[in-house]
């Protein structure tokens, strides 16, 4: 069993940055490809971005591209996402996913999620 727990969302303001992290128990995430969702109040929950178990893909929503950057470290067992330029439309709470690749990750067929961490986002 894999436990994923999210952690560096906090209040910010507009233009400012934040990485959040995502750190696995139980068992390694070498083997499972990885990505974030967000879902702000009253909305779905969307795909921000994914990135492959060896770290060579990446994918980003087009809300994000260009500002947000998706990494890991599989010796850390970790997953990060940078996120800069950040904007009032970011706010949400944001969840660590994994998924046996980056298409289930993109199309939201998750096998592990974190239970969230927040950001804001102030203008």
């Amino acid at each position: 069993q894999v436990q994923l727990v999210e952690s560096g969302g906090g209040l910010v303001q507009t233009g400012g940055s934040l990485r959040l992290s995502c750190a696995a128990s139980g068992r390694t995430l070498s083997h499972y490809a990885m990505g974030w969702f967000r879902q702000a109040l009253g909305k779905e929950r969307e795909f921000v971005s994914a990135i492959s178990w060896s770290g060579g893909s990446t994918y980003f929503a087009d809300s994000v591209k260009g500002r947000f950057t998706i990494s890991r470290d599989n010796a850390k067992n970790t997953v990060y996402l940078q996120m800069n330029s950040l904007k009032p439309e970011d706010t949400a709470v944001y969840y660590c996913a994994a998924a046996p690749n980056t298409a289930a990750v993109r199309a939201g067929t998750i096998v592990y999620w974190g239970q969230g961490t927040r950001v804001t986002v102030s203008s």
